[in-house]
């Protein structure tokens, strides 16, 4: 059974320039070539799907995301992150649109190929690991490799005075895939990873040997978005966040989902009708448990509706 792997970089272009696929001309051969990396040798797809299912529904994600990007013309300055978009103006929900947002099909299809290879990670088999595991480690990759962008951009553009970087948009997943691969290179030291059929690398150094590859055939890619990946992958495959349970993983997630769809509704030019947010004022009446229902008394009756009932908790 052979593995290969491709590692696509993450797209960096500043705010409202366009990148298109008629630029990508000259990467045509490499993407032909990637179309027949990705497979396992005699084995039908729908058992490596069934070995995979975190990593298939992820793919699945990234691309109706794409799907929907390509339909509605949204570009990168509508859901990349940015140093101005996030800190600046607020838009938190940018750290995870950024994530799962591709505009180019070259830039999805190289992503989504290098997760497809790095699913094993998934599988407690080969990287003892699980289904369950992978998903904490990849919500853990998404908002602190997002937040450690901010972080580096905060520090050149001020400490460094270099002003361009407050306006650098990124999107794509591979903040993600270099996080992946630094977490295998930290379980399965001794394995070794291919780079586009030409080079066989001990994966041990692959996070960094992928980040300089990967710097040099694509000039735009995010070079600050990988590396933030590789520093919060190694974080994991040390073993800081390895005492953080199932229940408090969930629980954690289901907070920042609550937050990012907050997020989503009172600062994106998304038209989200659905989502209504309720903001509270000191002068909203309290809620109550009233009858085995939560009740809002009128402002005005608050207390009186209070003390004519019998069974509050």
């Amino acid at each position: 059974m052979r593995r290969q792997l491709v590692v696509w970089g993450t797209a960096t272009l500043p705010k409202k320039n366009v990148l298109t696929d008629a630029s990508a001309g000259p990467r045509i051969a490499v993407l032909i070539y990637a179309g027949g990396l990705f497979h396992t040798m005699g084995r039908p797809i729908l058992y490596e799907v069934v070995d995979k299912p975190a990593t298939s529904c992820l793919i699945v994600l990234c691309t109706a995301v794409w799907l929907y990007i390509q339909k509605h013309g949204i570009g990168y300055s509508d859901v990349g992150i940015s140093y101005e978009a996030v800190v600046e103006s607020g838009q938190y929900w940018r750290v995870v649109t950024a994530a799962f947002s591709h505009i180019s099909f070259i830039h999805l299809m190289f992503n989504m190929s290098a997760l497809w290879s790095l699913g094993i990670i998934e599988n407690p088999v080969h990287a003892q690991l699980g289904w369950r595991q992978y998903l904490k480690y990849t919500v853990l990759l998404v908002f602190l490799s997002g937040a450690l962008v901010l972080g580096m951009y905060h520090v050149l553009s001020h400490r460094f005075r270099m002003e361009r970087y407050k306006r650098v948009t990124a999107v794509g997943y591979s903040c993600v895939v270099f996080g992946l691969m630094t977490i295998l290179s930290c379980l399965q030291p001794s394995s070794n990873l291919n780079l586009l059929g030409l080079l066989n690398l001990p994966i041990s150094f692959a996070p960094f040997e992928s980040l300089i590859f990967t710097s040099i055939i694509v000039p735009q890619a995010s070079f600050v978005g990988h590396l933030a990946g590789i520093i919060v992958g190694y974080l994991i495959g040390w073993g800081l966040f390895q005492g953080i349970s199932d229940f408090w993983a969930l629980t954690g997630t289901i907070w920042l989902g609550i937050a990012f769809v907050a997020s989503l509704k009172r600062s994106s030019p998304f038209q989200l009708d659905w989502i209504q947010v309720e903001t509270v004022t000191e002068n909203a009446s309290p809620v109550r448990l009233i009858g085995g229902v939560l009740q809002r008394p009128p402002a005005g009756n608050a207390n009186a509706a209070v003390a004519r009932a019998e069974d509050i908790v």
